[in-house]
């Protein structure tokens, strides 16, 4: 067994080149370009994964911006909301108050209106009264068309000339 033949080492060497050449060329070209092939395709996907992954950060800086101005747009309208019921109420409160003054101007034109009615028919009976007591004081009837003239002259004197109508 430990006896070395040369012509068995030489053929043993030339079928281990042989088997050697045959799996170069067969074996370890597909075995290497499978590898490679493998690695470029994990290569891609780590190169693919890292694009995604700044895009994905890019997406979230750009979320958390319109977020930001979604907020901002929101307390923005909130805001106008507040001034447009304020200006509303304002208004509102202005339009009472203007009707109330108008209704008390009405009134007060109403009571004027009303308040010279009754001092008319208050000089009217008092001429009527003054008469009636002339008449008896003088136990004389005079024309009661010309005492009443006289009467209403006298009221119209001293009332400063405003006429008076019997």
């Amino acid at each position: 067994m430990l006896d070395v033949s040369p012509g068995l080492s030489l053929w043993t060497t030339f079928v281990f080149l042989g088997l050697l050449a045959i799996l170069w060329k067969f074996a370890w070209g597909p075995i290497l370009k499978a590898v490679q092939d493998r690695e470029d395709g994990i290569q891609s996907t780590l190169d693919q994964a890292s694009n995604e992954r700044g895009e994905a950060a890019k997406l979230l800086v750009e979320h958390r911006e319109q977020m930001a101005d979604t907020r901002r747009q929101a307390q923005q309208m909130i805001a106008e909301g507040k001034e447009a019921g304020d200006r509303v109420r304002q208004d509102i409160e202005e339009k009472a108050r203007a009707e109330g003054d108008a209704m008390i101007e009405r009134a007060r034109e109403s009571i004027e209106r009303e308040k010279d009615a009754a001092l008319q028919e208050l000089r009217k009976e008092s001429v009527d009264l003054a008469l009636a007591a002339a008449a008896k004081l003088v136990h004389e009837s005079l024309d009661e068309k010309k005492d009443r003239e006289l009467v209403m002259g006298f009221i119209e004197e001293l009332s400063g000339g405003s006429e008076i109508e019997a």
